[in-house]
């Protein structure tokens, strides 16, 4: 992959609203067992994010592997949430022939408000 897409932030995808029967589907598919919105819940968001990041860039899902995955928020996504994610790509170096990808989302609310970040690593072969 070409340096030149390193620090490069990408459009941002959304709106996309929390609804209470997808919280529900994502606790039931992932076990979770707390009440409220899974704090992993934004990942259906992100991979919007990260398939329009890939497209731009030319690189294909079919060659990622999903390395490592961190979210820090700053309140809780709650239903009824309205939220965005924009992604930058923040690292990127080879490693045995494949290009190791260290992206960066910030997630917002309806009013422009941070809810979170998520960082990411992608390893395209």
């Amino acid at each position: 992959m070409d340096q030149s897409v390193l620090e490069r932030e990408f459009a941002a995808v959304g709106p996309w609203l929390v609804e209470a029967g997808k919280v529900a589907e994502f606790a039931r598919a992932t076990c979770y067992p707390g009440q409220g919105v899974p704090p992993t819940f934004a990942i259906l968001l992100l991979n919007s994010a990260m398939l329009e990041m890939l497209a731009d860039v030319g690189a294909s899902l079919e060659r990622i592997v999903h390395g490592e995955q961190r979210f820090t928020w700053h309140r809780p996504v709650v239903v009824g949430d309205e939220l965005t994610a924009s992604m930058r790509i923040a690292s990127l170096r080879s490693l045995g022939g494949a290009d190791v990808i260290g992206t960066v989302s910030t997630i917002t609310d309806a009013a422009g408000e941070v809810v979170g970040e998520a960082k990411a690593t992608l390893v395209h072969s």
